[in-house]
């Protein structure tokens, strides 16, 4: 099993000017792992519409390309919503970064079945491009969608191009347990990104948060041999949300939960209130510069504790 690296694990050093996809690469071979998920949407301080890229010409995506290469890494993609022709965008740059599997997520802000329905339509619009450039297409629970949704449209689009991108936190957003949408998804899935997370309050607002790999409420071992076993994977990717706080996007009971207990339990936040409170994580710099200091380092942190974390679950679960 292969362990990669996405960008929004380092979603600070990105929008701060500390880090470019070029250093970012490196970070990722120095930190032992296999491989890139770079995400192609735009954010504070990034390309407009291409986030993490600072393009998409020929001669820059293949600098990206030799440089990912070059330190032996694979390469995945991550991009948003399903409009045929921003679709067609991010499969290009996946096809000329060498990507064999592009992320993308079907709601944005709120759970719509319009665009549920208009999703299936959409995906089935571009599947000869998948066929032609060799790419599979993983569709996300991103926050809104419970497991059984997302199945429910790569079911109506049938095609083996189309599968699932099993994350295993965001099924909490929709009030679905973890290890049961994993254990849903698994054999649908053919991206992932794993990580780990808490329930928090800012104020007396319940959100879920994202913390370390193994330092939250998520069963991650449970999570990872399920995705050992029950799927065909051969790739695992960290995306720490960390520091991320999200509100709960669908009414409680959606996903089949309805009491903060097992891995909604309510617990402390991770950093002091007094300093900065959750929903505020994402863009630090906001409340202060000493807010921001002290997230990008604990940020910084994160990675690593979460990549030696990977490591230990893949050795157990996979051999050395």
């Amino acid at each position: 099993m292969k362990i990669g690296l996405e960008t929004e694990s380092c979603h600070l050093f990105f929008q701060h000017g500390l880090m470019n996809i070029f250093d970012f690469i490196r970070r990722t071979w120095e930190l032992g792992l296999d491989g890139v998920e770079i995400n192609i949407i735009p954010d504070l301080n990034l390309h407009p519409e291409l986030g993490c890229l600072s393009g998409d010409d020929d001669i820059y995506l293949q600098r990206v390309r030799r440089t990912i290469e070059y330190h032996g890494l694979y390469c995945e993609i991550d991009t948003r919503l399903t409009d045929p022709a921003h679709l067609e965008r991010a499969l290009y740059i996946a096809h000329k970064l060498n990507a064999d599997v592009v992320r993308t997520y079907i709601n944005k802000n709120e759970y719509s079945q319009r665009s549920m329905s208009q999703a299936v339509q959409d995906i089935r619009s571009v599947i000869p491009l998948l066929k032609k450039y060799r790419i599979k297409l993983g569709i996300e629970n991103h926050e809104y969608e419970t497991s059984d949704e997302i199945i429910d449209v790569i079911k109506q689009t049938d095609s083996p191009w189309v599968g699932a991108h099993c994350d295993i936190g965001n099924a909490m957003m929709a009030w679905e347990d973890p290890v049961k949408a994993v254990r849903k998804l698994a054999p649908y899935t053919c991206s992932t990104h794993f990580k780990d997370h808490i329930v928090c309050l800012h104020d007396d607002i319940p959100v879920v948060t994202g913390v370390p790999v193994g330092e939250g409420s998520i069963d991650t071992e449970e999570c990872f041999r399920i995705l050992v076993e029950n799927s065909m994977v051969t790739r695992i990717n960290i995306e720490t949300c960390y520091p991320y706080a999200s509100v709960f996007d669908r009414e409680k009971g959606t996903g089949g939960v309805c009491s903060f207990s097992g891995a909604f339990e309510i617990k402390p936040p991770p950093f002091p209130a007094g300093m900065i409170k959750p929903l505020d994580y994402y863009y630090p710099h906001q409340i202060s510069q000493a807010a921001l200091k002290q997230l990008l380092n604990a940020q910084g942190e994160c990675v690593k504790k979460s990549a030696q974390a990977l490591k230990k679950l893949r050795n157990k679960y996979c051999g050395e």
